[in-house]
């Protein structure tokens, strides 16, 4: 990109926290890089039909995925958590600025989150039994893969590539 990369770095020595909330704020930051620069219209942009997948819907797909692993699953909040049915779905208000802001606020929940909880915590809503170590070895997975995708999407866009 041709942005100067300012992401924060994965560590390579840390603890076994410090691994895993390294590895996933840079996988959070490595999504903010990839729509770094990308113009309103083109973050919703569909490139390869018939998926229906753009920047925009991954930046809030994956700040729902935040809120339902850290908040309705990990802290056993479930309903009192906003539900969206598809989060994939734009709307005709969604903006890139709106859901870069949403993903901020909803991964700084998750960073507070994690820092007051033990690794071995175990989720408190039914039906999960996953303790917190396994919920950030998650959301690296899933924030990774989607960042794959926003390489493609990003280049298909506007020729832009990068790590």
């Amino acid at each position: 990109m041709a942005e100067k990369d300012e992401r924060v770095k994965m560590p390579l020595v840390a603890s076994e926290r410090g691994m895993l909330t390294g590895a996933l704020d840079f996988q959070r930051a490595t999504l903010l890089h990839k729509v770094n620069g990308v113009s309103e219209e083109k973050a919703r942009v569909a490139v390869m039909p018939p998926s229906t997948l753009s920047l925009l819907a991954l930046v809030k797909h994956l700040g729902y995925v935040e809120r339902w692993w850290f908040q309705s699953v990990f802290e056993g909040k479930g309903e009192e958590v906003e539900y969206v049915e598809d989060e994939f779905v734009l709307e005709p208000g969604d903006t890139l600025e709106g859901a870069i802001r949403f993903y901020n606020e909803e991964t700084e929940k998750s960073r507070r989150i994690t820092a007051a909880a033990s690794l071995d915590d175990i989720a408190r809503l039914g039906g999960f039994e996953r303790n917190l170590r396994w919920i950030l070895v998650h959301m690296i997975e899933e924030t990774a893969r989607h960042n794959g995708h926003a390489d493609f999407l990003r280049e298909a866009i506007d020729g832009v590539t990068g790590q």
